[in-house]
């Protein structure tokens, strides 16, 4: 690809988003379908794949107090804005929250798991009146791309074949190779990438109001009040022994701190990475903590930004949006290649530290978005520093040690080919699972499987 491609999909895929992407997705589609509709619906079916139902499935959703679909649903037909994208809920106050639960106790929405969707990123909503107007809108391949209903049948599928298919739109943008990505990171005029330090700016104001409130299971706010119990002459305590007040701790705090926010529906924006916050978080936050903490420079920061970031696009390429392998390795596996670079490293050593990470977490699953998630970016970033690490050091696997080939590339199609084709069958049990679990307080709206 030539710069201006790479730039495309820099911008395209790298994109403030408020709230998991995966209900706000859901949020957009229904906003839409009202808009057209021009009143708000009596009556609201939404159809989904299963991978956009399993991660909207305990989600917090921005500016309310609860999880899941419904109230996604509510506030995106009472007061949704389609033309915020991703953000669609960014006007939200108390007041329309509490508006939006009311209208939930009288509509309720139908959920419906679309079994045959044409694609594993699929939302179609069909809104109607009691009089009998109705309008519906449907997003496909990519989070906030919506297709043609003009012709559509009543399942939601466009029947005009010059309409966007179920392609993902990472698809027509084609990296060829890792190489082809770090030489486009080490030379492309920095303006092009400067929102890139925006971004991760950004992620750190997400994690800095995780540590003043309690979000989710608390994680990040836990390990900086361990590495900050210095600043207030505090007795160390059996935790801090262990973690301490290391830029290790720091950048695993802020980065499942962030999460924590994000997963518990706190009103504020992070810079996503193909469509997924908690990867945006992942790729960015490591990298610019490290850099901060070694007085890197903007050029240098911003290249190792870029290299992380298209790093992850890269990945998703062959691996798609959703799977049932955990965008947090992918994510991860890009703040390898970024801190890599940063610590002196050049091409083999980011092959170097890519191949660790795959050897290692590969086989981490999704088993959809929830605040549990700030344990899988722990994970997937403290994996990150360690393959940096050894990497940095010319320790790193071999080819004749798993899924791990001489060729960077081949390693990496590897681990997409496992995510994206062979753990299918895992996809699906895993949703098998959390949609029969009896212990837990189950949506007051009924969910129904369309075969």
């Amino acid at each position: 690809m030539n710069t201006t491609d790479f730039i495309t999909l820099l911008h395209r895929e790298v994109v403030p988003a408020i709230g998991c992407t995966e209900p706000m997705c859901v949020a957009l589609c229904v906003a839409r379908a009202k808009e057209k509709l021009g009143k708000l619906p009596d009556s609201i079916t939404v159809y989904l794949s299963k991978n956009i139902y399993k991660n909207a499935m305990a989600v917090g959703i921005p500016a309310t107090d609860m999880t899941g679909l419904p109230i996604a649903i509510a506030l995106g037909a009472t007061i949704g804005n389609s033309n915020y994208g991703l953000e669609v809920l960014k006007d939200a106050t108390a007041d329309n929250v509490q508006y939006a639960k009311q209208y939930l106790r009288r509509v309720h929405p139908e959920i419906r798991i679309d079994t045959n969707a044409p694609d594993i990123l699929y939302v179609h909503t069909v809104v109607a009146t009691q009089d009998g107007q109705s309008a519906q809108a449907t997003i496909q391949g990519t989070h906030d791309h919506f297709i043609d209903n003009d012709h559509a049948d009543n399942h939601g599928a466009t029947a005009e074949t010059n309409s966007p298919s179920a392609t993902d739109s990472l698809d027509s943008l084609n990296i060829s190779s890792l190489r082809e990505v770090y030489d486009f990171a080490l030379n492309v005029p920095l303006h092009h990438v400067n929102f890139l330090m925006d971004g991760a700016k950004m992620n750190m104001a997400a994690a800095e109001k995780s540590f003043m409130g309690t979000y989710g299971h608390g994680l990040g706010r836990l390990l900086h009040t361990v590495s900050n119990q210095h600043l207030n002459n505090t007795q160390p305590t059996q935790i801090s022994n262990i973690f301490g007040d290391t830029l290790f701790t720091k950048i695993l705090c802020y980065t499942c701190g962030a999460c924590d926010a994000r997963m518990a529906g706190a009103m504020i924006p992070v810079m996503s990475n193909s469509g997924s916050g908690n990867q945006g978080i992942s790729c960015s936050i490591p990298v610019y903590l490290y850099a901060l903490e070694h007085n890197c420079d903007e050029e240098l920061t911003l290249r190792a930004l870029t290299l992380s970031n298209l790093t992850v696009i890269y990945i998703k390429q062959s691996l798609g949006r959703l799977s049932a392998l955990c965008g947090c390795v992918v994510a991860a596996t890009g703040s390898a290649a970024g801190l890599t670079y940063l610590m002196g490293g050049q091409y083999d050593e980011i092959t170097f530290a890519i191949k660790n990470m795959i050897a290692n977490i590969s086989g981490m699953i999704c088993d959809g978005a929830k605040p549990a998630c700030a344990l899988k970016v722990t994970s997937g970033v403290a994996t990150a520093v360690l393959s940096a690490t050894m990497a940095i050091n010319h320790s790193f696997a071999e080819a004749t040690e798993g899924i791990v080939e001489q060729d960077i590339d081949r390693t990496i199609h590897n681990l997409t080919r496992i995510g994206h084709d062979a753990m299918t069958q895992t996809d699906n049990l895993i949703i098998d699972i959390m949609t029969h679990k009896t212990d837990i307080m189950t949506h007051k709206t009924d969910i129904k499987t369309r075969k």
